[in-house]
């Protein structure tokens, strides 16, 4: 039997110290197979979007095994993480994350070259013309609408051609309209390119669009209905990291 391409053994996490000291995760556990798409709901503070993170390599645990593409992310220093999302991991976040005084192509173009995969410019023009934008290249995001700029974050994305994509709330910055037409390029990329899509989402109708529903709960997985069943809205909110682009 193959390995999942995400493999969360007993996640513990615990932030701050002392009187301050919050427990995160208390032994989560996730598998995630290769194509797969993943709908990660739950209470805000629940732990879900520091799941996604862990899964990124962008926070590490106290104790647990984190696999993700065959990786030992643990055994990893932060150069050779760094390395490793800019070719297996893409990540959306809420707020789009863009450099404000770099164009489109520029934002798209920079995990290329920080992975140092030749022709950044070239790969990143097509991909922002495969998500709508190919007459937006020369834009920097204040030029853009919110629709636009998470749409030049799904290129960037998806622009190394990773193996999996990570999305932190990625409608919840956007009115409903706007919400669903990224959602539907979204899951059509995810589709199109084989991908394995894993997001956080307060809204439990783009939850159930995903082949799977986990719920997390106190920093835990715990038992939920099936992606394909009715599920009650889950009130959440997001809790997107305040990370650089330039290290996704």
């Amino acid at each position: 039997m193959s390995e999942p391409l995400v493999d969360l053994a007993d996640l513990r996490l615990t932030l701050g110290k002392g009187a301050v000291a919050v427990e995160v995760l208390k032994g989560a556990t996730l598998a995630v197979e290769a194509g797969e798409s993943v709908g990660i709901v739950g209470p805000s503070g629940s732990g879900k979007s520091t799941l996604l993170m862990v899964m990124a390599g962008l926070e590490r645990v106290q104790s647990g095994r984190v696999r993700v593409a065959g990786a030992d992310l643990s055994a990893m220093d932060e150069d050779q993480l760094a390395l490793f999302r800019g070719r297996h991991v893409g990540i959306v976040f809420q707020s789009f994350h863009l450099v404000p005084n770099m164009t489109a192509l520029e934002n798209v173009a920079v995990p290329l070259e920080l992975a140092g995969i030749p022709q950044a410019f070239e790969r990143a023009r097509a991909e922002l013309a495969a998500v709508g934008l190919a007459q937006r290249t020369g834009h920097y995001p204040a030029e853009m609408s919110g629709g636009e700029q998470q749409r030049v974050a799904i290129a960037r994305a998806l622009v190394g051609r990773p193996d999996i994509v990570i999305a932190d709330e990625p409608t919840g910055n956007l009115d409903a309209a706007t919400g669903g037409q990224v959602a539907d390029l979204l899951f059509a990329k995810q589709a199109e390119r084989g991908a394995t899509l894993v997001l956080v989402t307060h809204d439990a109708s783009l939850a159930r669009r995903c082949s799977r529903m986990v719920h997390v709960s106190g920093g835990r997985i715990v038992a939920g209905p099936d992606a394909t069943t009715e599920a009650a809205p889950v009130a959440v909110s997001g809790a997107a990291a305040a990370l650089s682009a330039a290290g996704a």
